[in-house]
C-alpha cells in the first residue's frame, strides 16, 4: 500500500469513528442531558473504547458542543433557501420542507439543541449571542423585504420565525408524543408529506402569502 492510499484509509476510518461518536453522543445528550452523559456511556452507545473517544474529543464539553454544532449548522443550512428565493411562498414553503425533514432524520439533535436552552444554554450561549443573532437578522430583513413588496401581511419577522421553529422542531423534540398520537407508530412516508403540506398551508395562508399556493 502506498503512502497516499494509507493516508487516505486513515482519513476514512477517522470519519467514520467521529461519525459513530457523534451519533452516539446525540443520543446519550438526549436522553441524559448535559449533566447525566459520561464519555463512557458515549464509548459503549458507540462501540468504540473510552480512549478513542479522548483521541477525537478531548473533553465532554468539546464533544456536546460539536454535537449542537453540527445541528445548528444544518439548520443554518436549510435556511439557504431564503436567499434566491422570490417571495415568500418558495422560501418559507421550502424552508418549513427543510427543517421538518431535518425533524424527521435528526430528532436527537434537535432535543439536544431544545434542553441546552431550556436550562438557559450555559454551554452554547455564545451561538446564541452571535451566529443565531446574526441569522435571525439577516432572515428577518428578507421577510421584511416580502412584506414591503406585498406578498405578504405586515406582521414581525422575527415572531414568524419563532413560530416557524417551534412548529417544525416539535415534530423531533415531541416525536415521542405525536407517535402515541398515531398508535405508537412512527409517521410513516405519506404522514409526513401530509404534515409537511399542512404546516406550510396553515402558516402561508395565515401571513397573506397565498401567490401560487393554490395546489399544494
Amino acid at each position: 500500500m502506498t503512502a497516499p492510499e494509507r493516508l487516505s484509509k486513515r482519513n476514512v476510518i477517522r470519519q467514520e469513528n467521529e461519525r459513530l461518536i457523534l451519533s452516539a453522543a446525540e443520543k446519550v445528550f438526549a436522553e441524559a442531558g448535559f449533566g447525566g452523559a459520561t464519555m463512557q456511556l458515549i464509548a459503549d452507545m458507540a462501540g468504540l473504547p473510552k480512549a478513542n473517544l479522548h483521541y477525537y474529543f478531548a473533553t465532554k464539553e468539546e464533544l456536546y458542543r460539536k454535537v449542537v454544532q453540527n445541528i445548528f449548522e444544518i439548520w443554518l443550512h436549510a435556511a439557504d433557501v431564503f436567499d434566491n428565493a422570490p417571495g415568500p411562498v418558495e422560501g418559507i414553503g421550502a424552508y418549513i420542507d427543510a427543517k421538518m425533514e431535518i425533524s424527521r432524520r435528526h430528532p436527537e439533535g434537535s432535543k439536544v439543541w431544545a434542553s441546552e436552552v431550556m436550562h438557559g444554554a450555559p454551554v452554547i450561549q455564545d451561538y446564541l449571542e452571535t451566529t443565531l443573532r446574526d441569522w435571525t437578522t439577516g432572515r428577518s430583513q428578507v421577510i421584511q423585504k416580502w412584506i414591503d413588496e406585498g406578498k405578504m401581511d405586515r406582521i414581525d419577522p422575527e415572531h414568524l420565525l419563532y413560530m416557524l421553529w417551534a412548529t417544525t422542531q416539535h415534530y423531533a423534540d415531541f416525536g415521542h408524543q405525536i407517535e402515541t398520537l398515531n398508535g405508537g407508530r412512527r409517521l410513516s412516508e405519506k404522514q409526513w408529506k401530509a404534515a409537511k403540506d399542512s404546516v406550510k398551508q396553515i402558516i402561508l395562508r395565515g401571513i397573506g402569502a397565498t401567490d401560487g399556493l393554490q395546489g399544494r
